[in-house]
């Protein structure tokens, strides 16, 4: 593989945040067995497949990893949580620097079609199905501190709270560690009075616009970061999303948390 594609798909920055995060290879207490490959290029394959949109069986040989090895090796780490953990790792980073700005949040949403064969199913409403909605809030000046999936018929503001309440705890330049910001700006799909009521019980301020009575041209001023934060997220996630051999949801959030990851 050639240095110059290792470095632009995983810079030594990220990857100093990731190898601390990675699990520790245990070899068989019988020997014997594949000698482990190397970390750096199984990652980055993995970050290939995630930006190029290509299927696993397609993985070049230039990585040195086989599409196998990569799939495997993806597959136990989002079972051990590993996008989490690095999405947390790089926001304290950013955090730490004084790079995120806890003004104010903003939250959308965006729908991606589901595999083809479970289509016929996504008016359930249940996660992984047609048209998941990626909620989250955008912590200017960009960094997506928390992404969320629901189905294709639930409204969204049902995403909302549990949006609000999952986003992490980031370190700040000084002080304690921050999850809550001054104020949130949605537009009207998000308007309610519980809801309005429960962010205020929260310190946060909401700047959402209500249906009928105000007009949601003034949250344009802003609504253009949540807009733009969402298309590098999918420059990140290239047709089909995710690559076309995944059908786990596990693996869809997965994918969508390094793309979050790769977008801070």
């Amino acid at each position: 593989m050639g240095v110059g594609l290792s470095q632009r798909l995983v810079p030594d920055e990220l990857w100093s945040l990731v190898a601390p995060l990675l699990p520790s290879f245990a070899s068989r207490p019988q020997g014997g067995g594949t000698a482990p490959v190397d970390e750096r290029a199984v990652f980055t394959a993995v970050v290939y497949v995630l930006t190029s949109g290509c299927v696993w069986r397609h993985l070049p040989e230039t990585f040195g990893v086989s599409p196998a090895t990569a799939h495997r090796r993806f597959s136990a780490w989002t079972k051990d949580g590993l996008w989490r953990r690095l999405h947390q790792a790089v926001l304290d980073e950013l955090g730490a620097r004084g790079e995120v700005d806890w003004t104010s949040v903003i939250v959308d949403a965006a729908s991606v079609r589901a595999k083809k064969g479970i289509a016929d199913r996504a008016q359930s409403g249940r996660p992984g199905q047609e048209g998941q909605q990626l909620s989250r809030p955008v912590r200017r000046p960009g960094p997506p501190s928390r992404p969320w999936r629901l189905g294709a018929n639930v409204h969204d503001s049902q995403a909302l709270l549990p949006l609000v309440l999952g986003i992490p705890a980031v370190r700040s330049r000084r002080g304690p560690r921050r999850r809550s910001p001054g104020r949130l700006r949605a537009d009207k799909a998000y308007h309610s009075a519980e809801r309005l009521r429960w962010l205020r019980e929260r310190g946060i301020v909401p700047r959402i616009a209500r249906p009928g009575i105000e007009s949601g041209e003034r949250l344009g001023r802003h609504r253009w970061k949540i807009e733009r934060t969402i298309s590098w997220l999918f420059v990140r996630l290239p047709p089909p999303h995710p690559p076309a051999t995944e059908r786990k949801g596990s693996h869809f959030l997965a994918f969508l948390g390094l793309a979050a990851v790769l977008t801070c």
